[in-house]
């Protein structure tokens, strides 16, 4: 599909497609960011979507680290949250209630009748309007969505917007804004996984990965959170020196085999602010990412449960551990647990976020 350049940034052109079509006619838009020798990403209208992330090896031998699909019928279905903005509230929420103001909210829910990012037809499955941006020397994307009251039960219009910008140095941020005209809960993250040997390459299982938590937050058999903080020390989630995942998610430990044989997982990170709190490397291509966020948590999937029906760009099937997710977000079901940091958004208020990606090889 032809495709038109839009903005040139030092070293960074966007250029913007048609990449597809919805079943109702309207375009998928995608805007690809970056230069032919450093990271390149492409980003989708549809669901505001991180779909691909070319990275160099050691050797400048550049390869997509994201999976991703290319047909619409999979990203509106089993790859619906592949790389996208899930909202308005990121991950799980016990059985579809939201207690808010005295009032509660029934949500759209799974069929196990818990409410998982967002609700059957959250952010990812939308078409948001897009238009390129730069600021300084980042060049990107800035996407907006308007979601109605009681979008899938949730009250208050929202008004949402994202902002990918890709830098020179390889370092994609990522900023969240959102506000409302009554109260409502707001948790947005973005759900790419990555894997750094290139996307249908094989497993994560000898990828590294540190994370800066002294605690975790223990899960159900549904995967809803127990309620304390636990610590990491002594157990398979003490990731503050970096641990090959395959070591990890081997282990007996009855959380990891709670979910799956893997990580689902919530870290409760440490320190305040914008900080480093996560680092994922690939020693064999030299690749590494280094996570930086403002947020309390960092939700790490491992893909545990992928069985190969999903076929990416590569053409190759995803299989279990073919990426891994690192969720910058709030706790789950922090609408239920008063002790965990809220969620609330209050008309007047703007809700901010910041996450970046930083690429680098060596």
């Amino acid at each position: 599909m032809q495709s038109d350049a839009l903005v040139s940034q030092g070293e960074l052109t966007i250029s913007q497609e048609v990449a597809a079509t919805m079943p109702d006619g309207r375009p998928v838009t995608r805007w690809t960011i970056g230069s032919p020798e450093g990271v390149t990403a492409e980003v989708l209208s549809l669901g505001a979507r991180l779909q691909a992330l070319h990275a160099p090896d050691r050797h400048g031998r550049r390869a997509n680290v994201v999976l991703g699909c290319d047909r619409v019928e999979d990203l509106l279905g089993e790859a619906a949250y592949f790389g996208a903005t899930v909202g308005r509230y990121a991950n799980r929420i016990a059985d579809g209630a939201l207690p808010l103001g005295g009032t509660t909210h029934r949500l759209a829910t799974q069929p196990n009748g818990h409410t998982l990012h967002g609700g059957t037809d959250g952010f990812a499955t939308r078409l948001w309007d897009g238009v390129a941006v730069r600021e300084g020397r980042r060049a990107g994307v800035r996407l907006r969505l308007h979601s109605p009251d009681g979008d899938q039960g949730f009250p208050g219009e929202l008004s949402v917007e994202v902002t990918y910008l890709l830098d020179p140095a390889g370092a994609l941020w990522i900023g969240y804004r959102a506000t409302t005209d009554a109260p409502t809960v707001v948790n947005l993250t973005n759900h790419a996984y990555f894997n750094l040997a290139g996307e249908g390459s094989g497993t994560v299982l000898y990828h590294l990965l540190r994370v800066d938590a002294a605690g975790y937050l223990p899960v159900d058999a549904e995967l809803i959170p127990i309620g304390p903080v636990a610590r990491v020390l002594g157990t398979p989630f003490d990731l503050r020196e970096a641990r090959r995942i395959g070591d990890r998610v081997v282990d007996r430990d009855p959380q990891i085999r709670r979910a799956g044989q893997g990580f689902d997982h919530t870290w409760v990170l440490d320190g305040n602010g914008f900080r480093r709190v996560a680092v994922l490397s690939h020693p064999a291509s030299g690749r590494r990412l280094e996570c930086l966020t403002t947020e309390p948590g960092l939700q790490v999937y491992t893909g545990n449960l992928f069985d190969g029906t999903l076929t990416g760009r590569s053409g190759h099937p995803y299989e279990a551990y073919a990426g891994i997710a690192l969720e910058t977000q709030h706790f789950p079901d922090s609408p239920n647990r008063p002790e965990y940091p809220s969620t609330v958004l209050r008309p007047g208020e703007e809700f901010r976020s910041m996450t970046v990606y930083c690429f680098s090889a060596g």
